[in-house]
């Protein structure tokens, strides 16, 4: 179970939006950072729809991106990959994983987690790069008392344990984060813990789980993203090597951030490239305005 095995000598990329808010230009920044890599490799741009979080996605918010992208001059092979037709084969990584015996069932609500940090005895949720940690309330309850409703997580010390003293690295690019990076398994327990993979209820697998499975399915060679999942990279990377799936070179951009310096966020409909659509700005106004920040 290596996870290195080579990747295409092409260069593919993506851009990977979630349909629950329109794009802002943080997004955009995203989007175009990733096609004017592939256009200057010569290689190919992916569009992915995110679309399990069915609470929220929205058609035409889907509609939105497909406008606002190629108003921005972008183009992409059709169809496009969309989570939501994928169920199953995230229910066959989730099982893969299972077999393994790198999985739990979790019946812990966020109310539980958040509970747990003012809580005294040893072992108590502590506050990583990405919010609670999970303390490992339910790290002992085997896969057979999954029940509806419970999440799956990853035993974090179990995956770890199982590939034993096989080195994990992998290469960014990029000024900020050059170089080759090797896991830190400390680090990954005190700021990552056991990450939720999924439902197995509804076969609905959770961010980790589905970005590294779907960009194995698509060829991914090159994954480009905002610098605010960096920390994510070594558990996908960890997962990449349960699963025996190829490893991408990463590369995360720094981001776009408003006048007080905070994140870009959907709801801020002020900096939505629709926005600037409608006030009619040009796609070279928009692509300064974002390569200018």
């Amino acid at each position: 179970m290596t996870g290195d095995r080579t990747t295409p000598a092409n260069f593919i990329t993506r851009f990977a939006p979630s349909p629950t808010g329109l794009l802002h230009l943080g997004h955009g920044f995203s989007a175009l950072t990733a096609w004017d890599a592939a256009q200057a490799a010569g290689g190919e741009f992916l569009l992915r729809i995110e679309d399990i979080d069915i609470a929220r996605a929205r058609p035409e918010y889907e509609a939105a991106i497909y406008e606002d992208l190629a108003w921005l001059g972008m183009t992409w092979p059709e169809p496009v990959l969309r989570q939501s037709e994928r169920l199953s084969v995230y229910a066959a990584a989730l099982e893969k994983l299972e077999g393994l015996g790198v999985t739990y069932p979790c019946r812990c609500t966020r109310a539980d987690i958040h509970a747990a940090l003012s809580a005294p005895q040893e072992g108590a949720a502590h506050i990583g790069s990405h919010g609670a940690v999970y303390p490992g309330t339910c790290r002992g309850r085997a896969m057979v008392e999954c029940g509806p409703g419970d999440a799956i997580r990853l035993d974090l010390d179990r995956a770890l344990a199982l590939l034993g003293e096989q080195e994990l690295t992998w290469r960014e690019t990029g000024a900020a984060h050059a170089g080759t990076h090797k896991l830190d398994c400390d680090a990954m327990r005190q700021q990552i813990g056991d990450v939720v993979l999924g439902r197995k209820d509804i076969s609905a697998a959770a961010y980790h789980l589905s970005v590294v499975v779907d960009d194995a399915a698509q060829g991914i060679t090159h994954v480009i993203r905002g610098e605010d999942l960096l920390e994510t990279t070594p558990i996908h990377r960890l997962l990449q090597a349960l699963l025996d799936l190829p490893v991408p070179v990463w590369h995360h951009h720094a981001l776009i951030r408003d006048a007080a310096g905070k994140r870009l966020a959907k709801r801020n409909d002020a900096c939505a490239i629709r926005t600037y659509r409608e006030a009619g700005r040009t796609p070279e106004d928009v692509r300064r305005m974002m390569f200018a920040t």
